[in-house]
């Protein structure tokens, strides 16, 4: 939970996965629309497809399978639409990976650090907290569900101020979004790698109109 508080040093709060031009264009602009967004990128967006690429990340990890690991992350680099979510992805990444192998000294998080900076792969933010938790002995399901709690908040966050909507509208949305990040978790352990994908355009479109949007208080 420490790894996935506000506070960690990875710079989630600069990051809204196009929610901000979303706001801009009137297609979230109530706690409702807010909600229905979020559980949608949780269920059927980039929380779906990298809540699968986190189990196999973490899978690869508890099996001190580097080669498998890699292959994840190199997946994970290949799956981002749009450079904006791109850079989000990779620089909480690098920052969470920089920030751990500081703080908890361990060979393997270190190896993995460098294995990506010697092939110039941005480690995706799920798989490399996902194989954090895994060489730390957390649970899959325990890690997974705290991750895209952790998501699903930071998008919660964004909203609340660029609706803008009032904290208590906002932990309602949280309340309310706890079932889907439940499934999620719950799907992605059991879907095979095969099975990898995401079906959002809307999200999508917003990320890359978010790449030109005149005024931005947040980097995607």
């Amino acid at each position: 939970m420490t790894w996935l508080s506000p506070a960690f040093p990875v710079g989630g709060f600069s990051y809204s996965h196009g929610l901000e031009y979303a706001v801009a264009e009137g297609l979230v602009h109530d706690a409702g629309t807010a909600e229905r967004w979020i559980a949608a990128i949780v269920g059927d967006g980039t929380g779906r497809a990298d809540a699968t690429l986190f189990a196999a990340a973490w899978r690869a990890a508890r099996a001190d399978d580097a080669a498998a690991l890699m292959a994840v992350a190199e997946l994970a680099e290949a799956l981002r639409a749009t450079a904006e979510t791109a850079l989000e992805s990779r620089a909480q990444g690098a920052a969470f990976l920089d920030t751990v192998a500081r703080v908890v000294p361990d060979a393997r998080i270190e190896g993995f650090r460098r294995g990506c900076a010697a092939t110039g792969l941005g480690p995706a933010y799920a798989v490399a907290v996902a194989a954090v938790a895994s060489w730390s002995g957390i649970a899959l399901r325990a890690a997974l569900v705290a991750w895209l709690q952790a998501v699903a908040a930071a998008l919660v966050s964004a909203a609340v101020r660029l609706v803008p909507l009032g904290q208590t509208d906002g932990q309602r949305i949280q309340a309310a979004l706890e079932p889907a990040v439940l499934a999620a978790a719950r799907a992605a352990i059991a879907r095979p790698l095969d099975d990898l994908g995401s079906a959002v355009p809307m999200v999508e479109w917003t990320s890359m109109r978010h790449e030109t949007q005149y005024t931005r208080l947040f980097r995607s």
